[in-house]
């Protein structure tokens, strides 16, 4: 169980690794309307790594539609506005078996920590988990409205 764990834990922390770096490439070439470069506020963003196979029997909880579906209606109701991303997932278990599991990849951001161990604690009932990945970072926000208003 530790080496499953292990082997996905590295999977998802590469994919966070690379959209953090898609992130920071945008931080630096996207400026304000007004031309001076100046960036919004900054913030912490939120990615979670949530599996949707079934803890006990490794099976898939839901269909990949049910599952974007229901975590879309618990994400609307309890943030100010998500992303929802597919992803897969795979490991070895200890006696070798290979799995693969369907996963959603959700970013948010204007959020405290707080709400989403809240959010967490929902989905790891709801899809019946051991856990989820949560990786944070600082982040500078900005809605880019254009140059031409």
């Amino acid at each position: 169980m530790k080496e499953k764990l292990s082997t996905l834990s590295i999977v998802l922390s590469i994919a966070a690794i690379c959209i953090s770096a898609v992130a920071i490439v945008m931080c630096f070439t996207v400026g304000k309307p007004d031309g001076t470069g100046e960036f919004g506020e900054t913030d912490v963003q939120y990615v979670l790594y949530l599996g949707t196979n079934d803890k006990d029997t490794d099976k898939p909880v839901y269909t990949p539609e049910e599952a974007k579906s229901i975590l879309n209606d618990i994400l609307i109701a309890r943030t100010d506005g998500y992303t929802i991303q597919d992803a897969n997932g795979g490991w070895i278990s200890d006696d070798g078996t290979e799995y693969q599991e369907y996963s959603l990849v959700i970013n948010l951001s204007n959020i405290s920590l707080e709400k989403v161990h809240a959010i967490c604690d929902e989905l790891i009932q709801k899809y019946n988990q051991a856990s989820i990945l949560i990786q944070s970072g600082r982040i500078t926000n900005e809605y880019y409205y254009g140059s031409v208003r």
